[in-house]
């Protein structure tokens, strides 16, 4: 029996826009059937196929056709051509609350909105307490729903379909609002649901998709352009979002280097955990590999990267490091240009290309932002404790731009410029570990 849950076949969506609302009249009123609108393709041709088990997370500019494709998904939407086959009960997070009656209380719209769903009475009746935690509103589920904050209601609608029973998920920004804690709550219940269901996820928060989706579809003006793994279709589409407002990126390339330095002392904080954990199986050990002049990267070519390393506080270049010890990132650049605030910044990404830590040098010069002449060398470093990382694959991202934080212009972008991977680790939970200054446990 075939696992494919969702099949979507050259789905075509047009819409007739008419530059005069009587125009509408017009045409349909003509004897010869003349022609008074323009065809605007929202989805051209969209062919993909979704297996059970799968969560696709689905991006691109706005205007591109996401939230199209799911009313079409959901069947809210008919296409102009094309099918859409889905096995399985399905269930959408889009519009939240846009099918609450305004003059109903919560409780009310409880009812309402999941008889609208499928659900029986007596079952509603059995998921009450868990949705009234879920939404978490207080004496407000007795109140009209006129008198709740748009918060409130997207708590609500949220509450109402995480309670209800779907093999798939259908989500549009459902967590673009609301405050941290209930998103938080939201990502939790995705967490939850993607163990056993089918999630399609559009978002524009491209951690997000990195971090909930096994594949990523990149829709740009109505067509697919490209399909593939999250990380992937992610740096390619912030690549093409940076050309988009930037132009074409120009080429750039770089070679390796040594970096040195001055000694600097090494500050006293320590994990105090640490030489136990050293001499044990559990130390953190971290293979670096050599900077890759080749990776992929993007920018105007106004500066470029030419190398990037991890040192030791006296600069010596290092190959191995040990979780919880103190290094400096050294990247060098060479401008191409005239420059007037280069930026320099990294982040250091897991395998799945979720953003770790990061930093970037507009903070310390803002005041005095430097002025480079073609050809010279920019060097920027950044000293930190390397945190402890679980066993795995990570690289380094680093690029340099010009201007502010709000508004510059990306010289050059390079994925992955330097790789490393932690062999080994005393981290059991979470995505990185902290040296602990101190730790302490009594009874008073």
């Amino acid at each position: 029996m075939s696992d494919i849950v969702i099949s979507v076949r050259n789905v075509t969506k047009i819409y007739a826009l008419y530059d005069d609302p009587m125009d509408r009249l017009k045409e349909s009123l003509h004897p010869l059937r003349r022609k008074y609108h323009r065809d605007f393709y929202a989805l051209k041709d969209i062919c993909f196929e979704v297996r059970k088990g799968e969560t696709v997370g689905i991006i691109g500019k706005n205007g591109s056709g996401k939230s199209t494709l799911l009313k079409i998904l959901t069947g809210v939407l008919t296409p102009s051509s094309g099918q859409v086959v889905t096995r399985g009960r399905v269930l959408a997070l889009l519009e939240l609350g846009a099918g609450f009656n305004p003059e109903m209380t919560g409780i009310e719209n409880i009812y309402f909105n999941g008889t609208l769903l499928g659900a029986s009475r007596a079952a509603l009746d059995d998921r009450l307490n868990a949705i009234l935690d879920f939404a978490d509103i207080g004496e407000f589920v007795y109140q009209p729903v006129k008198t709740y904050s748009s918060g409130m209601v997207v708590r609500l609608a949220f509450a109402v379909i995480a309670n209800m029973d779907a093999e798939i998920l259908i989500v549009d920004e459902a967590l673009a609002v609301g405050d941290v804690f209930f998103v938080q709550k939201c990502m939790r219940f995705l967490r939850r649901f993607i163990e056993t269901g089918t999630l399609v996820f559009v978002s524009h928060d491209l951690s997000a998709v990195l971090s909930l989706c096994s594949r990523a579809i990149w829709l740009n003006e109505g067509m697919i352009q490209a399909d593939g793994t999250p990380k992937a279709i992610s740096e390619a589409y912030l690549s093409a979002l940076y050309e988009a407002q930037q132009g074409a990126s120009s080429a750039v390339s770089g070679s390796a280097a040594e970096e040195g330095g001055p000694a600097i002392a090494v500050e006293e904080y320590r994990d105090m955990r640490q030489d136990f954990i050293n001499s044990t199986s559990c130390r953190n050990d971290i293979e670096l590999f050599h900077f890759d002049e080749k990776a992929d990267s993007f920018g105007k070519g106004g500066a470029s990267i030419n190398s990037v390393s991890l040192v030791d506080l006296h600069g010596i270049p290092l190959s191995w490091i040990v979780g919880g010890e103190m290094v400096r990132l050294v990247v060098r650049c060479r401008a191409q240009r005239n420059l007037h605030g280069p930026i320099v910044g990294f982040f250091v990404k897991d395998r799945l290309g979720q953003n770790l830590f990061g930093e970037n040098t507009f903070s310390f010069n803002r005041m005095a932002p430097l002025r480079v002449s073609p050809e010279q060398e920019i060097v920027a470093s950044f000293e930190f404790r390397m945190p402890i990382l679980p066993p795995g694959d990570y690289s380094i991202t680093v690029s340099i731009a010009e201007g502010t934080q709000e508004d510059h212009v990306q010289h050059q972008w390079m994925h992955d410029a330097l790789l490393f991977k932690s062999h080994s680790s005393s981290v059991s939970a979470g995505i990185v570990g902290v040296p602990m200054r101190r730790i302490r446990i009594e009874s008073i």
